[in-house]
């Protein structure tokens, strides 16, 4: 085995970010983003304000430093496997989440202007287990805020 200096290396290497493109399931996707969140529990993460008054465009650009969202953005394993930056509208997509339940993680009318990282990753989780309610179960849910 030949031996190169990691300068050597990056002069004749091209690297391609693209390739290979990791694939996760969207459980998967949400599964990591609630324990990159539970890394630090207690960390005090910004909300977005009123999200659910936003016209569907300007909703879908929202972000704030520090937010649930931008914290998934910082973690490697995420953005190797799609997330492109951390606006509401790529989150949504990219968590394949319905407005409510991305809501439910990240608006200010939840938790004021902060939301702890590990009220965040419980809600992802619960994210993980309801993408397909029924009514009842739906109701229960606005009842039970």
């Amino acid at each position: 085995m030949k031996h190169h200096a990691l300068e050597q290396l990056q002069i004749v290497s091209q690297i391609d970010q693209d390739y290979p493109r990791q694939t996760m399931l969207r459980s998967e996707r949400l599964e990591r983003w609630a324990m990159v969140l539970e890394r630090d529990p207690d960390r005090r993460l910004s909300t977005l304000y009123q999200s659910e008054y936003q016209p569907a465009r300007q909703r879908a650009a929202m972000r704030s430093e520090g937010s649930p969202i931008s914290v998934a953005f910082e973690d490697p394993v995420l953005r190797a496997t799609g997330l492109k930056n951390d606006t509401y509208g790529e989150a949504r997509r990219f968590f394949e989440l319905s407005d409510l339940q991305l809501h439910r993680v990240v608006c200010y009318c939840h938790f004021g202007a902060e939301v702890s990282a590990g009220m965040a990753a419980y809600n992802v989780r619960k994210a993980i287990a309801g993408r397909h309610k029924g009514l009842l179960a739906w109701l229960r849910d606005i009842l039970d805020r």
